[in-house]
């Protein structure tokens, strides 16, 4: 077996290096905080995070799972529509408008969402000038629904894209065979295509879920009241307290619920590689 060239050892370096300054430095960091405290282990940092802020986790994990199921049936319909449709212009129209979030950075799209679905905002005024509310039935989406509203819009591009180029790539003589024994294309997008690329799928929706626990300008600027998501908690008890035990102890947290993602993908990974 060749050895590794002490080159290519100094090209990765660098990189190397970054890696361990950014990510694995400060994930040890938090770990040991998290569960010390002055040198001796313990658990009191948890015991305060789950007693101040145990509303905020579960709500965190309704908003991020939530976001998810509407981000993979909203991408599988765009998706299907892109591969399966035979209506030019609407595909055409799909390709120019769905991409577009994807250059968009989260704050930007917060900020965009605080004046879009404010009460007196742009999707209110809209709809009241087209005489489909009265003024009096106008309401802010600034909550819960905004964030949801915000992440789903920001992320579905993102899967979209990576689903559609896996379904592009497909053999269309089995979509086109599904077709001629009469299946709709609902049938052909559900038990055809979608088996054929639900580990592309997957791999977009555990990215997804990932970035949306880690987002702290959408829960911010969005929905500024209570419950909110733990990135804010975690921004709140640096900022107003210097409480790093009690941040460190949520961002644990925040990696647990990455962690049952990331088991849950690997272990589909490894049923699917048992199967081949």
């Amino acid at each position: 077996m060749p050895r590794p060239s002490p080159l290519g050892l100094l090209l990765v370096a660098p990189a190397l290096a970054l890696v361990a300054a950014l990510f694995l430095y400060p994930l040890g960091f938090s770990l040991v905080a998290a569960f010390t405290a002055e040198g001796q282990p313990t658990l009191r940092h948890f015991e305060k995070a789950f007693e101040l802020y145990a509303t905020d986790i579960r709500f965190t994990i309704f908003i991020v799972l939530f976001s998810t199921v509407l981000i993979a049936l909203i991408s599988i319909a765009i998706a299907g529509v892109l591969t399966l449709s035979e209506t030019p212009w609407l595909i055409a129209t799909l390709r120019w408008l769905y991409r577009w979030p994807l250059f968009i950075p989260f704050i930007v799209a917060a900020q965009c969402m605080r004046t879009f679905l404010a009460k007196n905002g742009l999707m209110n005024n809209t709809l009241v000038a087209a005489g489909v509310l009265e003024p009096l039935q106008a309401q802010s989406f600034l909550d819960w629904r905004g964030i949801v509203i915000t992440f789903v819009w920001k992320q579905v591009p993102f899967v979209t894209l990576m689903l559609a180029g896996a379904m592009a790539s497909l053999d269309r003589a089995t979509i086109e065979a599904g077709r001629n024994l009469g299946a709709s294309r609902l049938r052909v997008l559900v038990e055809l295509v979608l088996p054929q690329v639900s580990q592309t799928l997957l791999v977009g929706l555990v990215l997804s879920f990932v970035t949306m626990l880690s987002v702290l300008s959408v829960p911010m600027m969005v929905a500024g009241s209570q419950p909110t998501m733990l990135t804010v908690d975690m921004a709140f008890r640096i900022n107003a307290y210097g409480d790093y035990a009690t941040a460190n102890a949520l961002g644990v947290i925040s990696y647990a619920m990455t962690a049952v993602v990331a088991w849950i993908y690997l272990r589909h990974q490894v049923r699917r590689e048992a199967e081949a």
